[in-house]
């Protein structure tokens, strides 16, 4: 009764945080596309505009929610539920800290920094859950029976499921690496040698490149150009429902920001800093580093939006088929052989 009493809590924590994060993400690219552009950004609601995603959040709620006679009801309605949950999931398995006796990890106190330990592919279920999300696009796309968001959904998902499999192929190199899929486990094996970016630069910035295109961020937002395709998937949706596009957009923004930095930049390791492996001290340490290496990726990926022009359809797909697929499986191969000559 209370491990299930613990699991409600943990849920109820991350699910909440991550909302509330969420608002305050997109006033921080707000602020930051103010800042690209010269200009000012909010700064009427609250202190420097700090209130400003509690009155848009309200505002969303308030507007009226418009669906079109000629849509199909009960998928145009799924959809964007679709588009949140795929991307919830997957912090399921997502270490916020050391992991204790439940799992493999390094703190052996009475707290779990992690929904579901002692799941040793998290990796692969990361992988699996995520690569639904494309079913909220393309059925948004679909059951809106417009031309303009059928043609957004198709666009969608050539370019999630072309670049699923590049992504996939990057991170077998740090797989072989830390000879494991479990999360703690690839972590655990940077900390004893070196962050994944250093033994693996190129399966990092393949990783990178693709996150970019999982989440539809600039450069890789072809799946809603408003200047070829009115708004993609989602025009015809209005209210709360385009809300949910949103805040789903911005959890993947989140998980990729958790994997990238578990993966390949050492995860609740500190740079240049030994901590010790148990008490709780540690613990919040390890806890607070992976944290601030998350948001700075996601500064990074809101930086990023904010500077690169968007590319154009076909250079988006050659680059996926052309160029990182033969990149990542070429990198697998040479991690391969290295290790078998150094295994021997």
């Amino acid at each position: 009764m209370l491990e299930i009493i613990g699991l409600i809590i943990k849920i109820s924590i991350v699910v909440g945080v991550t909302q509330g994060a969420v608002a305050y993400l997109i006033l921080v690219e707000r602020k930051i596309a103010a800042f690209s552009q010269d200009r000012i950004g909010p700064n009427r609601v609250g202190p420097l505009g700090l209130l400003q995603p509690i009155v848009d959040g309200v505002k969303m709620f308030l507007k009226e929610d418009v669906t079109p006679n000629y849509v199909n009801k009960p998928i145009f309605i799924l959809a964007p539920f679709l588009s949140i949950v795929t991307a919830m999931i997957g912090f399921a398995v997502v270490p916020f800290g050391p992991v204790g006796p439940n799992g493999p990890g390094l703190f052996d106190g009475p707290i779990q920094f992690q929904i579901a330990p002692g799941i040793d592919i998290g990796l692969l279920y990361i992988f699996a859950v995520g690569s639904l999300a494309v079913y909220g696009v393309i059925l948004a796309g679909y059951s809106s029976n417009n031309k303009y968001s059928f043609l957004g959904g198709l666009r969608s998902s050539a370019q999630i499921i072309s670049y699923e499999i590049p992504m996939g192929l990057s991170v077998l190199g740090i797989v072989l690496l830390a000879s494991s899929l479990d999360l703690n486990t690839i972590i655990q094996w940077q900390d004893k040698n070196a962050w994944g970016i250093f033994v693996q630069p190129l399966g990092f910035f393949i990783f990178l490149i693709c996150a970019f295109a999982e989440t539809n961020r600039l450069p890789f937002d072809l799946p809603e150009s408003e200047q070829e395709l009115v708004g993609g998937f989602h025009t015809e949706y209005s209210s709360m429902k385009f809300g949910m596009f949103f805040l789903g957009e911005y959890l993947h923004v989140i998980t990729v920001s958790f994997l990238v930095v578990i993966l390949y930049l050492g995860g609740w390791d500190p740079p240049f800093v030994s901590l010790g492996d148990s008490g709780w001290l540690m613990a919040i340490l390890k806890v607070g580093t992976l944290i601030t290496k998350v948001l700075a990726m996601i500064v990074f990926v809101m930086w990023i939006r904010w500077t690169l022009p968007r590319f154009r359809y076909d250079r988006l797909m050659e680059l996926a088929w052309k160029r990182m697929i033969p990149l990542a499986i070429g990198n697998t191969v040479v991690t391969a052989l290295i290790l078998q000559l150094i295994r021997r």
